[in-house]
């Protein structure tokens, strides 16, 4: 069976006279007295009822262009040239007191990060209201009833509730949905979405996309995408303009661009999309000789229990079972609160499992205590999904590798240096960051940085907790590439814990789904794909973004 990608364009009827014309923008950033210029005469039209993608990685300029539009730049940002038109005006010179006639009204954000987004000290419904208050839609009365309609309308469950809580008090889901009923309140006629999805589960993802286009259809809102991933613009947008370095890469509908790209970028984005059906990469296809056949990790009837309150229990994993090969990657994969995490923390020793029985590497994990759980640790290391906040922002790229061989063992110091060099080249980065502090490092270079560390101690089993899932597809395929060739040359053995099952495609030789802590599926991974055993696993599968409007995602 082949892989084959068959993009359809996504229909709909819109109107010639756009909602949103950008001419030759030009901005840029004031640092050290001198202007950095981020997008570069960039034009772009979104008409009423389109979807346009601005697809790029981190750095290509989308979101600097997203803030132009709605004049929300930094302090230092400055539109140098080119014109923004609104329903014909042109508002790239407009102040901000002229801005916020308009903002909420004719043009919105939805922005990517809902937790940081959201008034943490005010309630729900406030929040909501206060885009009404702002443009007098109404009494206090007839405000409060639009809230809760407006909650309602974008599928929260318990609208009333909703209201009266707080943002800690909701999922992320549940959040990006509040912060999609604030921008659609006053149904503008635009709406910028700025990787309204990127944090979200897949389930979730496709939810919010999918209320998103609803609305779309409903009102006719012309939407600018934002988005690094090609698979959703695959599914979503009519039209897909590609940006890298602030400048045009590529543009045109979403089906001719994706099925025959001109630009070699363009090409590069597609073939690192996990999402849209690449095949496992022939360097995964392993000969027997290179997998053990010992098992280097095996799990037991896990169940864990936690408190709450003072009779309550929460079981967070109810009776899990697997085993890794040596030398093989399993994956475990689930929505948020599915156990996956906590499975992984049991399993490298930070959490005594409520019952069950855990074995690395032969050693009884659950039995450990004390020093033996802390010497345990060289033999099994974790690598959290953000390495921005993973790492120590006060220490040099050498100190960060090199403290785990001070906690582990007495190497003289030349030695150590050795050593931390030696891992530092077999990642794939230049001596020359070793002085340098992370906030001098790309999100792919710090990420390189914590596997090296977790390395430096020569551990059997990496536990890999959503260890590519915050970088844009070119980094996070060649993170997998890394880690892959770490695997062959250093026999390794990977935990891979993700809510990306097409990224588990890649990287998985067995999977274990889990869904409210129980496991639904087990198997090989191509097993699990081609015939699930259980409707979530479907669901899930389904959900992969790149499969809408004719797409086709299978094995090789």
């Amino acid at each position: 069976m082949t892989t084959t990608i068959n993009i359809k364009p996504v229909s709909t009827d819109v109107s010639n006279l756009p909602v949103l014309e950008i001419s030759k923008l030009t901005v840029g950033y004031l640092g050290n007295e001198a202007l950095q210029r981020v997008v570069h005469e960039v034009s772009l039209v979104v008409r009423p009822g389109e979807v346009v993608a601005l697809v790029g990685e981190s750095g290509s300029g989308k979101t600097t262009m997203a803030q132009a539009v709605i004049g929300l730049l930094a302090e230092n940002g400055r539109l140098e040239a080119g014109a923004v038109r609104l329903n014909g005006a042109d508002i790239a010179g407009w102040s901000q007191k002229q801005l916020d006639t308009i903002r909420g009204s004719k043009i919105t954000l939805i922005p990517q990060d809902p937790t940081s987004s959201l008034n943490p000290v005010k309630t729900i419904g406030a929040q909501v209201a206060e885009v009404l208050q702002i443009h007098r839609q109404g009494s206090r009365a007839e405000i409060d009833e639009r809230v809760i309609k407006l909650l309602a309308l974008v599928g929260l469950s318990q609208p009333e509730l909703r209201a009266k809580q707080y943002p800690h008090e909701l999922s992320g889901g549940m959040r990006q949905r509040v912060l999609i009923a604030i921008a659609v309140a006053l149904r503008p006629a635009l709406i910028i979405a700025d990787e309204p999805t990127s944090a979200l589960d897949v389930t979730v993802q496709k939810r919010i996309l999918d209320l998103i286009d609803e609305l779309r259809r409903e009102y006719g809102t012309a939407v600018l995408l934002v988005t690094h991933d090609l698979g959703v613009a695959a599914d979503r947008a009519n039209h897909t303009v590609v940006l890298k370095g602030g400048r045009i890469q590529e543009e045109g509908p979403t089906a001719e661009v994706l099925a025959s790209p001109r630009s070699d970028y363009t090409r590069k984005l597609l073939a690192d999309a996990p999402s849209l059906g690449k095949t496992r990469p022939a360097s995964r296809k392993r000969s027997p000789r290179l997998v053990g056949r010992d098992d280097a990790v095996v799990v037991k009837n896990l169940v864990q229990d936690f408190a709450v309150g003072r009779r309550d229990v929460f079981r967070a994993v109810d009776n899990v079972s697997f085993t890794v090969r040596r030398g093989t990657t399993h994956a475990i994969v689930g929505e948020s609160g599915s156990g996956k995490t906590t499975t992984a923390r049991s399993i490298v020793g930070f959490l005594k499992p409520t019952t069950g029985r855990i074995l690395v590497d032969g050693i009884d994990v659950t039995s450990l205590r004390g020093e033996n759980l802390r010497r345990f640790r060289k033999t099994i290391q974790l690598v959290y999904q953000n390495p921005f906040t993973s790492l120590d922002p006060r220490q040099t790229i050498f100190q960060i590798i090199e403290e785990p061989l001070l906690n582990f063992g007495s190497l003289p110091r030349e030695d150590r240096a050795r050593k931390v060099q030696a891992i530092l080249e077999r990642v794939g980065l230049p001596q020359s960051v070793l002085t340098r502090r992370p906030h001098a490092l790309s999100g792919g270079q710090l990420q390189r940085v914590a596997i090296a560390r977790a390395l430096v101690l020569d551990p059997q089993v990496l536990v890999l907790d959503e260890a590519v899932s915050a970088l844009d597809v070119t980094v996070q395929a060649q993170i997998l590439t890394l880690l892959d060739e770490l695997q062959r040359a250093l026999e390794l053995t990977y935990l891979f814990i993700s809510h990306d099952l097409a990224v588990v495609r890649q990287i998985s030789d067995t999977v274990s789904v889990l869904h409210n802590g129980r496991q639904v599926d087990i198997g090989p991974v191509e097993d699990v794909f081609q015939r699930p055993g259980s409707a979530y696993t479907r669901e899930l599968i389904s959900a992969i973004p790149g499969q809408r409007n004719g797409n086709q995602y299978s094995f090789p």
